[in-house]
């Protein structure tokens, strides 16, 4: 009796091991290698997607890319009504606290410094929501690529939406608290400038893949489908084609955004 009793325990144990063994390799290899495409920039491929805070804690994912001159992306900012960002500064830094406490616009407050290739943002920009600095659009944004596929640099950044101020729970400081759906984010910037007549064209690449319960370095929980939206800029302020081309992605990874797309109502729910 305890024989078979060893034997079926054994069964039971290899059964479990080779259980977790395909789930190892599923969830963490070969999932994740299924949802990385980088074909229309492959210069991208292998690098971090993740920003860092001050304190080397992972920050916020990047989620949008620009294919431009510096130029060319503060002229498309402007045209869809977002301001650069201020230096933080003493007088900055009162000023974000005075618009919170009080309730007064402050279209142009510096945005919290976060870190990529060991750099702090080269470029942040934002876009006012509601009467203060407590809720806004913003995105910090980094030169990547001196030179992409397309022989013009490439740009990756953070966007997300500021949709109140607390206590961050990694640090215990004073911050913003940014909305869980970061997608929504990415898809309101890209659309805003493929409607403002300044961009040609469109595509994704991966970015940190699909993720159902991230938290970034305040603490602040997100969720996302992974991608990147690459949008490429019209040059030196002209005008771009009437209708942006918008290329699809591979098959598996459209396969993928319609069952992301099934998944995010019920996390729209249980991510707050």
């Amino acid at each position: 009796m305890r024989t078979h009793r060893t034997k079926r325990f054994a069964r039971l144990a290899a059964a479990a091991l080779l259980g977790l063994t395909v789930y190892g390799l599923l969830a963490y290899i070969l999932l994740p290698m299924a949802w990385v495409h980088h074909e229309r920039q492959p210069q991208l491929a292998g690098r971090p997607m993740v920003t860092r805070t001050s304190a080397d804690i992972p920050g916020d994912p990047l989620n949008i890319g620009l294919v431009a001159e510096q130029g060319d992306v503060a002229g498309a900012m402007r045209a869809i009504g977002w301001q650069a960002a201020d230096p933080i500064t003493v007088r900055s830094s009162l000023g974000i606290v005075r618009s919170v406490l009080i309730d007064k616009p402050d279209p142009r407050a510096p945005v919290s410094a976060l870190f990529y290739d060991g750099r702090r943002e080269d470029l942040a920009f934002e876009h006012a929501s509601g009467t203060s600095a407590r809720r806004r659009h913003h995105v910090r944004l980094w030169k990547v690529l001196d030179v992409g596929a397309e022989g013009r640099p490439v740009w990756l950044g953070s966007v997300t939406y500021d949709r109140g101020v607390g206590l961050s729970a990694n640090t215990g400081q004073v911050t913003h608290d940014i909305a869980p759906d970061i997608d929504a984010e990415r898809d309101l910037l890209a659309q805003e400038i493929l409607s403002a007549d300044r961009a040609t064209s469109a595509y994704q690449v991966s970015g940190v893949g699909p993720t159902l319960v991230g938290r970034n370095g305040e603490g602040d929980r997100y969720f996302t489908d992974g991608e990147i939206e690459m949008v490429v800029l019209t040059e030196s302020g002209q005008s771009g084609v009437a209708v942006p081309t918008q290329s699809d992605p591979p098959l598996r990874i459209r396969l993928k955004d319609r069952i992301w797309d099934g998944i995010k109502p019920v996390l729209r729910r249980l991510v707050r």
